[in-house]
C-alpha cells in the first residue's frame, strides 16, 4: 500500500549528494517491474521500461533538505552548514541524526536561550549561523572518536505519524511523495512508451540531477513528480496558493511566478485528457512559489516538453509536513492513466 511505501520513505534519510538509503528503498522496491536499473555518474537511480520510439521521462527527487557538519569545537560543539531551503526558526531545538562514520549519531541543535535574550533578539530570532549540534560530547576529540568529522550529513530526527481523515505527517515528504507516487506507477503502468523512471540527487541544491540525467536521456517529454503548497489553512489565502488537500493531484501550468517553468499546455493537455476519462480529480496551478526538477528538464539540449504532477503538502520545507493521501493516490491513478496515451506534440 502507498501508505506503507511513503512511511518507509519518509522515515529513511538522505540529505543532497547523501541519498544512498533512498536510493537503496526505491531499488528493492522496483525490483522485477522494470527492464533495466542502473545508477548514473551523478549518482541517480534510472528505471527503464523499454517500450516503443517515443520516450517519457519520469522524475522524482530523493534528496530531502538537511545539514553539514562544517566545524567542531574545542568542547564538542558542532557547526554546520544548511543544505537546502531552511526557514532558520524551524530548525532551532530540533532533533537530529548525525550519519557518521560508525553509524547513527543523536544530537539536539541548540542555540541561546530565549530567557538569556534581550528584546532585541528574540524579535530577531535565532539564526542559523548562531546554532549548533549538541552530540552531548565534552571536547572535540570526543566526537572524532563517534565517527563525526567535515562533510558528515545531518538529518532531522521525526517519524512518520498517522493524522485524521485519511491524512498523515512526516519529515521530507518533499519529496518522499513524489517517489511514493513514482515507484507506484512503475509497478501498475503499461505503456506502449519507452519510459524513464529517474530518481533525481541534488533537487534542494539546483536541481543538478535532473539537469544531468535529461541531457544523458533526451526523452520526447517529461513529467516530475513532487509536492506543491496547498492554501487551504490559516496563515495563507487561496488566493495566493488555490489548491487544497483532498481535491486530487495538482498539474502545473506556471510555477515561481514564471521564472521556473512554464509547462508545455500540450503536455498539460495529456494529463487533463487523462484525468477526465477516467474520472481523476485534478487540480492545475499557476504558482509564485518554488519550483521542480521539470525547470531543469524542460530547459535541456533543445527543449523538453515538461509539466509537474504534484502533491498538496502543508508546512513544507519542515519536519511535520501533511499530506492526504487520496491525493496521493491519485496521483498514481493518473500517470498510470496518461501513460497508456501518448501525448500530441
Amino acid at each position: 500500500m502507498v501508505r506503507e511505501l511513503l512511511a518507509k520513505l519518509s522515515n529513511a534519510h538522505g540529505v543532497s549528494g547523501s541519498e544512498g538509503s533512498v536510493f537503496a528503498i526505491v531499488k528493492k522496491e522496483l525490483k522485477g517491474h522494470v527492464d533495466d536499473i542502473r545508477e548514473d555518474a551523478m549518482g541517480n537511480l534510472i528505471a527503464t521500461k523499454k517500450g516503443g520510439k517515443f520516450s517519457v521521462m519520469l522524475a522524482a527527487h530523493m534528496d530531502e533538505i538537511g545539514l553539514m557538519v562544517k566545524y567542531v569545537d574545542e568542547k564538542g560543539f558542532i557547526r554546520f552548514v544548511a543544505l537546502g531551503g531552511w526557514y532558520d526558526p524551524v530548525l532551532y531545538t530540533q532533533r537530529v541524526v548525525l550519519h557518521s562514520t560508525k553509524g547513527p549519531v543523536y544530537g539536539v541543535v541548540g542555540g541561546k536561550p530565549v530567557h538569556m535574550m534581550n528584546d532585541e533578539e528574540r524579535k530577531k530570532g535565532v539564526k542559523i549561523d548562531d546554532m549548533f549540534i549538541d552530540v552531548g560530547a565534552s571536547n572535540r576529540q570526543e566526537v572524532e572518536l563517534l565517527g563525526i568529522d567535515v562533510g558528515t550529513p545531518v538529518t532531522i530526527d521525526r517519524q512518520f505519524a498517522e493524522l485524521a481523515n485519511n491524512r498523515v505527517t512526516g519529515k521530507a515528504f518533499d519529496n518522499r511523495a513524489g517517489v511514493a507516487m513514482l515507484i507506484k506507477a512503475m509497478q501498475e503502468v503499461k505503456s506502449p512508451h519507452t519510459i524513464y523512471a529517474v530518481f533525481t540527487v541534488q533537487e534542494e541544491v539546483g536541481l543538478k540531477g535532473a539537469r544531468t540525467s535529461a541531457y544523458s536521456l533526451d526523452p520526447d517529454c517529461a513529467i516530475a513528480t513532487d509536492v506543491t503548497i496547498p492554501g487551504d489553512h490559516p496563515g495563507i489565502d487561496m488566493k495566493d496558493a488555490p489548491v487544497e488537500m483532498g481535491k486530487g493531484p495538482v498539474v502545473t501550468i506556471v510555477d515561481s511566478s514564471g521564472r521556473g517553468l512554464i509547462a508545455n499546455r500540450k503536455v498539460v493537455s495529456w494529463l487533463k485528457a487523462a484525468a477526465d476519462a477516467e474520472n481523476i480529480p485534478v487540480q492545475l496551478e499557476v504558482g509564485s512559489g518554488g519550483t521542480t526538477d521539470a525547470t531543469a528538464i524542460h530547459l535541456t539540449k533543445g527543449g523538453i516538453p515538461s509539466t509537474t504532477i504534484s502533491v498538496p503538502s502543508r508546512y513544507i520545507h519542515s519536519p511535520v509536513e501533511v499530506i492526504d493521501l487520496s491525493d496521493l493516490e491519485n496521483s498514481v491513478k493518473l500517470l498510470v492513466a496518461a501513460l497508456k496515451k501518448k501525448p500530441v506534440l
